[in-house]
């Protein structure tokens, strides 16, 4: 029996989503922009969709802006720091995706000057730091709502404020929270907010930008104006419709799957640090997405990409942090040396995340074979010693 427990890299499409994409790859075949019936139909399930992801978050339809990836929406977000004379500032923190770093990289040989501002030993980010980074010309300040390496959850709520009051946007890459953690955009001090559809059981390629009415961003993308003419091309449709439903159920379920995750989260926790007295966790005790369990094993943080070899064989798949980085796997986390760790220790991350279709049975047979793949690995690292 495969278990798959790597929920942050992607999730399964949901039988229901797959369901209702089905239609609009073969008989719904018309472009949204054409004025025929096909694409009039086309056209009506979109905006449908809009209304399915705006109303997760609890946003206005015409503030939903989609894209092709979550990469892509936060791409989208950043070009907000970019000043009418091509420069301007942006303050990020330490531990944000590549898709923020990366692009702070670019629009830092641009000419815009970025803050990083740091994080404490669980990846917390202290509201004050903001604030102490802010200087008169920030024109953005973006900050993830949950990490995807640790699971740590961040208080985005007093960071927006602390942007609002500074005038700055704030932006958060949302991506990992969607779906898990409740949003409520009307009320809340967001103007930008990033989503992809893939993490919370919809299809991959098709996110979403969420631009609060009254932001004025440039597009990235130019073309044929569709998208407010933030982001031209011919919509995906199929795409589109999934990441509709899957929004739809994740506003329907996320109280109860919530409470389930984290009961499992909690039993996976409890199984592991009870049967590996080497184990811990890693990133905030509390504050985390509730069905994040990222640890380390104390002397053998060198041997990481030795379990996940060993999990995988024992048909368990999981992973040492973003998947987005895997082609680095053997280097240390970028965000674990931000925690502190040192560089042996930042290569020894565990990633196990759950989703909507993992189950008890599950957690315990990983609670059954993970201490004894650990201590074969114990045997060799100490070998190498």
């Amino acid at each position: 029996m495969a278990i798959y427990l790597d929920n942050s890299a992607t999730t399964p499409v949901d039988p229901r989503v797959a369901a209702a994409m089905a239609p609009w790859h073969a008989q719904g075949f018309g472009n949204p922009s054409s004025l025929h019936t096909l694409g009039r139909q086309a056209r009506e399930a979109v905006e449908r969709a809009r209304a399915q992801v705006a109303a997760l978050i609890g946003a206005r339809p015409r503030e939903i802006v989609f894209t092709g990836s979550g990469t892509e929406a936060d791409n989208l977000a950043l070009a907000a720091a970019v000043g009418p004379s091509g420069a301007g500032r942006l303050v990020t923190s330490a531990i944000e995706h590549p898709a923020i770093l990366e692009t702070a990289r670019a629009l830092e040989r641009r000419g815009v000057a970025v803050a990083r501002a740091p994080v404490d030993a669980d990846g917390l980010l202290d509201p004050s730091d903001v604030r102490d980074s802010l200087r008169p010309r920030t024109r953005l300040v973006s900050i993830m709502a949950a990490n995807n390496v640790i699971g740590t959850v961040q208080p985005v709520n007093e960071i927006g404020q602390v942007a609002r009051e500074a005038g700055a946007l704030f932006h958060t890459d949302a991506i990992q929270a969607v779906g898990k953690t409740p949003f409520n955009l009307a009320e809340q001090p967001i103007d930008l907010l990033s989503l992809s559809a893939h993490k919370l059981h919809g299809p991959k390629g098709v996110g979403a930008l969420y631009v609060r009415d009254g932001v004025t961003i440039s597009a990235i993308i130019h073309g044929g104006g569709q998208e407010r003419g933030l982001r031209s091309a011919t919509e995906n449709v199929a795409g589109v419709v999934g990441f509709g439903v899957a929004a739809e159920l994740a506003a329907a379920e996320m109280a109860d799957d919530n409470v389930r995750l984290t009961a499992l989260r909690e039993r996976l926790i409890a199984g592991v640090l009870t049967a590996c007295p080497q184990a811990y966790v890693i990133g905030h005790r509390q504050r985390r997405l509730p069905g994040h369990v990222c640890l380390g094993f104390a002397g053998q943080e060198g041997e990481a990409i030795r379990l996940l070899l060993a999990l995988d064989e024992a048909g368990i798949m999981a992973s040492a942090g973003s998947a987005c980085s895997a082609s680095h796997a053997a280097e240390p986390s970028y965000v674990l040396r931000a925690l502190g760790f040192d560089p042996l220790r930042a290569r020894g991350a565990l990633r196990l995340t759950l989703g909507r279709f993992n189950t008890e049975a599950e957690v315990d047979r990983t609670i059954d074979i993970l201490p004894t793949l650990v201590g074969g690995l114990r045997r060799i690292a100490t070998a190498r010693r």
